[in-house]
């Protein structure tokens, strides 16, 4: 089984965690985050560490749970996070202005889609886009809604993927003899 729980969280230089009210707050250099703790789970925290408690054997999916959450909430802080992803396909692309997000993909009209608040798209290419946030969770939630636009299908490769998605490929009807 996992010990992902009883891992001991290191927190960098510039960022500050702080628990109150069963809610825990990370401030770092790109922002704010805050996530309620989990059941069972309590947080002891010395100079430059954290550690997660559980108070029961019940409490241990939550532990390495909450343990991942804080991680990536200070990882988030720091660094952000970034999700890359590219349209293939002829007439196929992405168009960025502003905070809206205006995706032709073979529909009869242009798909529109805002960016919610605290994520931010960049283009790299009118087929390359990467969306980019501080939030792990914000940012592939919003990604998997750009790509179920157009998934990619397996016979052509058409449609939106992931930057480093691999798509196997399907062959397709043979002619008859």
């Amino acid at each position: 089984m996992s010990r992902i729980g009883n891992r001991i969280i290191t927190v960098p230089t510039g960022v500050t965690v702080t628990e109150e009210n069963g809610i825990v707050t990370v401030t770092g250099p790109k922002g704010t985050l805050q996530q309620k703790m989990l059941k069972k789970i309590t947080m002891k925290q010395n100079e430059n560490t954290i550690i997660l408690e559980r108070a029961d054997e019940s409490a241990k999916p939550n532990h390495g749970t909450m343990n991942s959450l804080v991680t990536n909430m200070i990882k988030g802080v720091t660094d952000g996070y970034e999700k890359g992803l590219e349209i293939i396909g002829v007439g196929y692309n992405f168009k960025v202005s502003g905070s809206t997000l205006a995706i032709k993909a073979g529909h009869s009209h242009t798909v529109e889609m805002k960016v919610p608040e605290g994520l931010s798209v960049e283009a790299i290419s009118n087929t390359e886009i990467k969306v980019k946030g501080i939030d792990k969770a914000q940012v592939g939630k919003f990604a998997a809604e750009i790509r179920k636009v157009r998934p990619p299908e397996p016979y052509k490769g058409k449609g939106i993927r992931y930057k480093d998605e691999h798509i196997i490929r399907k062959e397709g009807k043979k002619a008859a003899k």
